[in-house]
Parts: C-alpha cells; structure tokens; sequence
C-alpha cells in the first residue's frame, strides 16, 4: 500500500486516522505482506499484517474490506468499500458478485451507486454512499503569489490510461495550447511504480510540453504542488472506465485551484465551486477548456474558502460511522435464498370446507 499511489489509499488512510483522532480503535490490515505492506510511509497509522486471507475470519472487529470483494468468512458482518467501478471483462463478473453478496456495501458517489446496483441487480437504496474527502492540509496551505506570469496546468492522476493521459497528450498539440508560451504543464509520477506506468513517465519525459515531477507521497506535499498551480485537468476516460468520484478534483479546488474534468461518472458530484465539465475524450474540448479556464483567472480566495467547508474528512466519518450504526440491509444472498427455498416449499393443501347438514338447498324467496 505505497503513498501517493490512488485515491483509494488515500481515503482508507485518512478515515483511520480521524477515527483514531476521535479515539475509535482502528487499523490497517494487510495480507501477505509481512512489515513491507507500506506501513513506513504511514507512521501515525497501525498496521496489521496476517499470512494469509483466510485469517481475517479471526479477528474480532468489524471488517472493512476495500476494493477487493474476496469471500472470507467474518465473525461480525463485513463491510465492503467499492472505490472502482464494476469490471468490464465477463470472466471477471462473477468473482465480483460472488464476493459482495454477503456484504454491506459501500461507494463512493452517487453515481457508483446506480452503476453497482444495476451490476449486481440489486435495490439501489440498499447501497450506501460514503463520500471520499479532502485532507484538512489542502484547505490550509497557502498559496504563493504567481509571479511566473504563466497559467500553471498540473496532471495529478496516476498515470495509467483511464485517467486521460493520452487524451492530454493529444491537447499538448492543438493548436491553442501548443502555440500558447504563457502555458505550462507539469504532471507527477504517481503510478510509475506499475507497468503502464512506466511506459507513460518515458513517453511524458520525452515531451518538450510537460515537466515530470516526482509523485508526492504525502496530504501537504500534493497540497503545496497544487498551490503552485492554477488549473488541474482530470481528463479521464469514459470509453471503458467511468471514474467513481474523483478526490484529486476536491483537493485541487481546497487547494485554490480550478479543476477541468470529464462530464463522466461522479466527476461532476465533486463540484465545490471550481469544476468545468467537458466532453470526455476530446482533446479538443480539454484544450478549449483550459482557454475558459484561464480567461476565468484564478479562484477567488471566496470561493477557495467555500470549497474547503465541502467533502471534509469529518464530514465523511460522520457518514461512515452512520452506516456501521444503522440496521444492515438484507443481502442478495439471504434474499436469493429465501426466494429459492420458498419456490421448492411444498404447495399448501386446501382443505374443503364441509357443508352444514340440515339446510335447504334451492332457489331463495
């Protein structure tokens, strides 16, 4: 679990650490990793480590799975966060539903709500929406004076595909950005530590347009890189992944920045004030969104306090604490069941009703 590697870190983490700060036992739990599972970089945040899956059956707590829906048997009922969308690939499907049958699930957006429940064929009602949340750090951090006199654009997503790096690459050669020497581009690491990746860092290293800085492996750094900015663009692709939320756009605009985002999935529930919605996909519509943007100026200190007061870390705790608090919804398996032992129940025999003796029967008068 490396920093600075996906929002999905980042929000486990963050909602440890303020159950810890509320004096709530809380905890990560790894599998098969030993102490080399991450917890370095996470010094405020214990750790556990088990050898094997099955070993979470053991523990005594509520479990909180994330992402991964394996079955394991629970001594409590377990809770499942889903950050990503449902898999595309079929031989996919059935270890995902498989392994949220039984379980209390959870997204991150309204819109991952629609999208699981039609997945699983499930009521949309009996899944719950635990918004993610900005570090209260992004809020906080100053920003300084641009002085460059450029308009500063900054990729934070990982670089991996369905976040839109292609499709910024493609924007770096239109004509209104390409020939726009007060335009600057930066981009960071994050998730060069993968395959894809790796390719990405080399094609971005060799581009003249964009700057490749080191991913941030902290809350504050990523909010001082922001700071240093004035646009950050999520491009991300709607063709074969639909981003769930998106908690880069909430720190960038915590940050004072203005967020230029794909009108896709729940990017457009994470609109504090700051966010621009255009067509996913097009590059074209992201370079002409940055011209918007950069006609607009800078965020207003206004609305940068605005967009602090939305999607905090203790407003999203409260919602989670809420959810382990409520009676839990009955899941598709006991349903299923239930339904199933009801068709082979055996019919009901009617009895006849007797008829009374000593009565006339014929016409009445």
């Amino acid at each position: 679990m490396p920093a600075g590697t996906g929002g999905s870190e980042n929000y486990t983490v963050g909602q440890v650490r303020e159950l810890k700060r509320r004096g709530l036992p809380a905890q990560i739990v790894t599998i098969g990793l030993g102490t080399d599972d991450g917890r370095d970089e996470f010094l405020d945040i214990p750790f556990l480590s088990l050898p094997a899956l099955a070993d979470v059956g053991e523990l005594d707590g509520t479990v909180v799975f994330v992402n991964e829906p394996h079955i394991v048997a629970t001594r409590r009922p377990a809770f499942l966060i889903l950050h990503n969308p449902p898999p595309i690939r079929e031989w996919e499907k059935e270890f995902a539903v498989e392994g949220t049958r039984d379980r209390a699930l959870i997204v991150t957006s309204q819109y991952a709500a629609t999208l699981w429940s039609r997945y699983l064929d499930v009521d949309v009602l009996t899944i719950n929406v635990v918004y993610p949340f900005a570090e209260p750090c992004f809020a906080a951090q100053s920003r300084p004076d641009n002085d460059t006199g450029t308009t500063r654009v900054l990729f934070a997503g990982r670089l991996s595909p369905e976040k839109g790096v292609y499709t910024l690459l493609e924007t770096l050669h239109i004509d209104i950005v390409e020939k726009d020497a007060d335009l600057t581009f930066t981009a960071t690491t994050a998730g060069a530590d993968k395959p894809q990746g790796k390719i990405i860092e080399r094609l971005l290293s060799g581009h003249p347009g964009i700057s490749v800085v080191a991913s941030c492996k902290t809350p504050a750094t990523m909010a001082a890189l922001m700071a240093d900015h004035d646009i950050v663009v999520m491009p991300s692709n709607s063709q074969y992944w639909h981003e769930t939320f998106g908690i880069v756009s909430i720190e960038a605009q915590h940050s004072g920045c203005r967020v230029i985002a794909s009108d896709d999935g729940g990017l457009p529930e994470t609109d504090c004030g700051g966010v621009a919605l255009i067509t996913p996909d097009n590059a074209e519509a992201l370079a002409w969104g940055i011209r918007a943007a950069v006609d607009s100026g800078p965020l207003s200190p206004t609305a940068r306090k605005q967009a602090g007061t939305r999607f905090t870390v203790e407003q999203s705790v409260d919602r989670l604490l809420e959810v382990f608090a409520q009676p839990m919804s009955i899941p598709p398996a006991t349903i299923v069941a239930e339904l199933e032992e009801l068709i082979l129940a055996p019919s009901a025999v009617v009895q006849p009703v007797p008829r009374p003796t000593g009565l006339r029967t014929g016409p009445s008068l």
